[in-house]
């Protein structure tokens, strides 16, 4: 069952082994003001095993998930930082500081039980069926929920409230998250943000940003008739604001900025200019994943036009409206990602906590010489993960960000109940707004979301679950992608003049929301990359696909994206045959020793992993008699469209719809076993059946996730008996007329 919740568990190993250490760099050194000379310097971070400290002498014990069960503990493991830093006058290093814990999910890279096999496994009384992918906080198991968002970093145009068309973009980066709308009123173009106390027009800020003649402003939104006549109104609005020069445009944004006040309000802000605010207002906060290199806001700019454009084209209609429900448009957010938001937030906290105990000690005279290691306090990094797991309630302070309800207790009512809870997702959605929109079954979550499992009543399609083969992907490096994409032939927008991003000869080359490049020759530069994907040369979940309408081709690295496996079909030939299937068949014994498992299917280019967006522009075949000429791609198996509570239903092409979702809700109450363990746990309530039976009628889903052997419930018996309830030994009494008939 390691396939059910490999998400999870993926997700966690990607934060402890690389997100940490990103983290730390990111925030790697401590000075203090009092003393200039004084630093300490973070230099590497890891977390190592599951331990315990006792009593008064602080024994370290490897300790076992269930020891923690039993006796209220937190399963957690030590962070430790190798840092360097001042003494008096001397420089000090020092390796293994330990600075807080860290819950540790069970069945991951750090658990204890990693890599054990069954023998193993009922030596710390632990069942081997169990999926993992939960934490243990003071004693109960935790689940931290998948959760759905939109995604960051990409233009959608919508309409508000008011039935307005509008432009908008989520802009997500290290530092902050920000939201910028394009509005349009009276056919002139406003930009609209959070800072700003009023909605500034859009030719004011191309002129801000260095575009100061009119026809450069138009150039970067198109030199088509329609768009010229359409940024018309908003130049002449621009000039009867006597607006003509730069320095003119940051002082009227410079007044609309709201002042921001950081910490004692007197410091540092009187002495700026005001245009220094607007500066960094455009640089920073307006379209914030568009990085400004030296002041220099080309880029900006031409990303700025682009969106005007694409309202425009709305307004016009040769575009429809971004659909919010589609689900390419979607990302889902798995513990690891949310605890590095966690840990990272708790980090700054604990790192300016030092700070200030430098500065005060360092500002007395005579003092002993400070070693800042007495200081450090475990506790404080500790606690607050710990809190977050245990009450649900994720509060960050950078993003303003406060979430309720992000964990749930794991429910132990059948060993079913546990795999259903360990795939479900979770939508930040309003219950209470009566929208059909979000509720419905979307055609582009074929194969990724199950359709019938999911609750009736007001959480009907807002709790979905993840059908059997799906995926998420983590984040990978982009660096790789850009260097690809120069060489296939992608040309550099700063090497062009900036109207050539109109030009209809060209695509734009997206990658993650961020403008790469521009291409003449959109097919090519795809097939390309997944020719290099195939080869195993690129991270295999890197996905691209074309958007004719939009002129752009969408290259996307990021992680929360769903995808899931598909064989290559290669001139209407599936690309994995029979031979493969044998040769796996006859190493199934060996596939213990290991001779050949699913990645190396994806290795070879056999099979690839597509997300949504890609698959619209791939053909699917279910079976292998559907295949046309034109074919891309062969599903693995159709049963795989279904989820794990939905998959245990025999025939479900049989039933009425409505009835596989009632079984799919009433399937995880089913009475029957937990686990090998059931007799170990000191639950307060459990439910378990005397005697279950294995199913005689069995679905492939079945044998997949081990129900058989931790079954629930028993087989219906239809027992035939005599007539009138005489003679059963030997005879039984018919009717005549049945038996005639047959």
């Amino acid at each position: 069952v390691r396939g059910l919740v490999k998400q999870h568990i993926a997700s966690y190993d990607y934060f402890v082994s690389t997100e940490i250490k990103k983290i730390l760099r990111a925030n790697d050194k401590i000075t203090s003001d009092a003393n200039p000379s004084f630093y300490l310097k973070y230099l590497d971070i890891h977390v190592g095993m599951p331990s315990s400290e006792e009593g008064f002498n602080q024994i370290n014990d490897k300790i076992s998930p269930h020891e923690c069960r039993l006796r209220d503990m937190t399963y957690s493991a030590p962070i430790s930082v190798d840092i360097e830093y001042t003494r008096g006058s001397q420089r000090v290093l020092r390796n293994g500081l330990i600075i807080g814990k860290m819950p540790v999910m069970l069945r991951s890279s750090k658990c204890v039980l990693k890599n054990m096999n069954e023998s193993e496994l009922a030596r710390v009384q632990e069942c081997p069926y169990d999926p993992g992918g939960y934490f243990i906080i003071r004693g109960s198991e935790k689940v931290v929920l998948i959760q759905e968002q939109l995604s960051k970093n990409r233009i959608m145009i919508g309409r508000n409230s008011k039935k307005e068309l509008q432009c908008e973009i989520l802009s997500s980066t290290q530092e902050r998250k920000s939201k910028t709308y394009i509005a349009s009123k009276k056919q002139r173009y406003y930009v609209r943000h959070n800072q700003l106390s009023d909605d500034v027009p859009i030719a004011i800020i191309f002129k801000a940003m260095g575009f100061e003649s009119d026809h450069d402003i138009v150039s970067a939104v198109g030199l088509e008739e329609k768009f010229v006549a359409a940024m018309a109104p908003s130049i002449e609005e621009c000039a009867s604001h006597q607006i003509v020069t730069q320095e003119g445009a940051l002082q009227y944004i410079a007044s609309k900025v709201k002042i921001r006040k950081f910490g004692p309000a007197t410091s540092g802000t009187s002495t700026l200019p005001r245009e220094h605010e607007a500066i960094d207002f455009l640089s920073n906060l307006m379209i914030a994943h568009v990085p400004c290199p030296d002041g220099n806001m080309k880029m900006k700019a031409v990303y700025l036009g682009l969106m005007v454009r694409r309202l425009m084209q709305a307004e016009v209609g040769d575009t429809e409206c971004d659909d919010r429900d589609f689900y390419g448009n979607k990302r889902l957010e798995l513990a690891g990602s949310l605890l590095a938001l966690l840990f990272e937030d708790v980090f700054k906290r604990f790192n300016s906590e030092l700070k200030r105990i430098a500065d005060n000690s360092l500002g007395k005279t005579l003092a002993a010489p400070l070693d800042i290691v007495k200081h450090v306090r475990q506790d404080l990094i500790t606690n607050a993960l710990v809190d977050a797991l245990a009450t649900g309630n994720w509060t960050i302070k950078r993003f303003k960000m406060e979430r309720q309800g992000v964990t749930q207790v794991l429910s132990r009512l059948s060993y079913i109940s546990v795999l259903g809870m360990m795939t479900r997702i979770n939508s930040t959605f309003e219950k209470t707004r009566k929208v059909s929109g979000p509720r419905s079954l979307q055609p582009s979550q074929w194969g990724m979301l199950c359709p019938s499992d999911t609750p009736e009543g007001e959480s009907c399609g807002l709790v979905k679950n993840l059908a059997l083969l799906s995926h998420i992907t983590t984040d990978s490096d982009e660096k790789p992608v850009i260097r690809l994409l120069y060489n296939a032939g992608v040309e550099d927008v700063k090497s062009l003049h900036f109207s050539a991003i109109h030009n209809p000869a060209y695509h734009i080359v997206f990658l993650n929301g961020v403008i790469v490049g521009l291409t003449i020759d959109p097919q090519r530069i795809v097939s390309t990359i997944r020719a290099v994907r195939r080869h195993g040369l690129l991270n295999e979940f890197v996905s691209v696909s074309t958007n004719a309408a939009q002129r752009s081709v969408y290259i996307a690295s990021d992680g929360g994206r769903l995808c899931r496996p598909y064989i290559i079909v290669k001139n209407s030939i599936p690309q994995v045959t029979q031979e493969h299937i044998e040769y796996s068949k006859n190493s199934l014994q060996e596939l213990k020793k290991g001779y050949r498992i699913f990645e190396d299917f994806v290795d070879d280019g056999l099979i690839e992993y597509l997300d949504v967006n890609e698959m619209n522009d791939a053909s699917i075949a279910v079976y292998e008699n559907q295949i046309k000429p034109t074919t891309t791609h062969l599903e693995i198996e159709p049963f795989t469209l279904l989820g794990v509570c939905a998959g245990l239903i025999p025939y479900p092409h049989h039933n009425q719809s409505p009835r596989n979702t009632y079984q799919c809700a009433m399937g995880k109450q089913a009475m029957g076993t937990i686990g090998y363990n059931q007799q170990k746990r000191i639950d307060s309530l459990m439910y378990l059946l005397v005697y279950p039976q294995r199913p005689l009628v069995k679905t492939k889903t079945i044998e997949f996730c081990n129900f058989e052997k931790l079954p629930a419930g028993q087989n219906a018996i239809i027992a035939v008996m005599s007539y009138s309830g005489y003679d059963i030994e030997d005879a039984l009494v018919l009717n005549k007329a049945s038996l005639d008939r047959g």
